[in-house]
């Protein structure tokens, strides 16, 4: 199977539900805000949806094959869908956190489902490409988000972008519903035999190789996940910055993270995963460290550049790594370990940034979350071991 084919099946779900979620990195972050809560609880709220995720991703990876790929798909738009649509007419701060909850369960099983579906679709030596193709598609989904999201926000109230945000997932699942097909069931039922013996004589092999992997997925997962609060909270309580003005530098940011998914690709298959990663989360760290030094929009907006630029870098890196790992047979389970230690680190970068935000004011909430991209490009570079397979001559 081809890359293409996925594009209407896969891609483009994945695009609109990915736009639709962009557009509340501008508002979710302000719409918690107002309700007069401390940094802590905001950052609760915006990595509320990566905790629902971290606690589904093992059940999702059991689930799987014993739902069909295609039902996970779908059950997984379904409450992402809905969850949105009730942050319209939510007015209990607890009801927000429990939706947000809801909407990461959803991701988890989209997720993993979608990443299953393309590392059994395409062959190990294009997977990078694919695999990068991916995250740069989600990266083209949010980049007009933040700042369709800021605007509508602004103009109609915050609750106005929830709504785009729901509307636009219910049409991604229509899109699903209709587009993807089903795996056969006779390779879903080998899928099924003895898969948690082979995921155990795969990490019990590689433990070394698994465990220096992980920690710079988490690391590299909590930066991402946190540049999602500090720069919301950074333009609007350090610069004076409005939900419209910072849905224009998400998005700016955003733009320049999807220019560079097709060099990440090329680079991760033709010299190497840590080519293009050990860079990406180089650079993102010097971008969120330039952060505290910004005084105004222009400021905060380069720096968004530079982080954007490094994160598009590492488009699909963390994700092609699982695959390259992941045992034949078993790839369900093996990717829902792997999808719980980078969504531990997703769920874990807002908070961070929310404590020491908290306590001790949000430059050093910024300088936390780029010691942890120093430290993922660090881990990669020395310690993880080359995942890259040359192509069948």
């Amino acid at each position: 199977m081809r890359i293409s084919p996925l594009i209407l099946a896969v891609y483009l779900p994945t695009a609109l539900l990915a736009f639709g979620q962009g557009s509340l990195l501008a508002t979710l972050p302000l719409f918690a805000d107002d309700f007069g809560v401390s940094y802590e609880l905001v950052s609760l709220v915006v990595g509320a949806a990566a905790i629902g995720t971290l606690a589904m991703d093992l059940p999702a990876g059991v689930l799987l094959y014993r739902l069909g790929l295609r039902p996970a798909m779908i059950i997984g738009c379904s409450l992402v869908a809905v969850s949105t649509l009730a942050l319209v007419v939510v007015q209990d701060f607890s009801a927000l956190v429990v939706f947000r909850l809801l909407a990461g369960v959803g991701t988890a099983l989209w997720a993993l489902s979608r990443h299953a579906y393309i590392t059994e679709a395409i062959p190990a030596a294009q997977r990078g490409q694919a695999i990068s193709t991916f995250g740069g598609i989600n990266r083209i989904g949010v980049f007009g988000g933040p700042v369709l999201g800021g605007i509508i926000g602004t103009a109609l109230g915050l609750r106005a972008s929830f709504a785009l945000s729901a509307g636009l997932a219910c049409v991604a699942l229509v899109m699903a519903i209709v587009l993807i097909r089903p795996v056969p069931k006779a390779a879903e039922s080998l899928a099924l035999r003895h898969r948690w013996g082979r995921v155990g004589t795969t990490l019990k092999a590689a433990w070394r190789d698994f465990a220096a992997a992980s920690v710079a997925q988490t690391f590299a997962q909590m930066v991402r996940a946190g540049r999602h609060l500090i720069i919301p909270l950074y333009a609007q309580d350090r610069l004076g910055l409005d939900a419209a003005q910072i849905g224009l530098i998400l998005s700016i940011s955003a733009i320049a993270d999807v220019s560079m998914f097709v060099p990440a690709g090329f680079l991760m298959d033709r010299f190497g995963r840590k080519v293009a990663s050990v860079p990406s989360f180089a650079i993102m760290a010097v971008g969120v460290a330039c952060i505290p030094f910004t005084a105004d929009f222009t400021g905060l907006m380069l720096a968004g550049i530079v982080i954007g630029l490094g994160n598009g870098l590492g488009s699909g890196a963390m994700m092609t790594l699982g695959a390259d790992m992941a045992p034949p047979g078993a790839t369900g389970e093996f990717l829902g370990i792997w999808r719980l230690i980078g969504d531990a680190g997703g769920a874990a970068g807002p908070l961070a940034v929310g404590i020491v935000a908290g306590s001790f004011g949000l430059v050093n909430g910024a300088y936390v979350l780029a010691g942890l991209g120093l430290a993922a490009s660090l881990t990669i570079a020395l310690l993880v071991r080359e995942t890259r397979q040359a192509p069948l001559t």
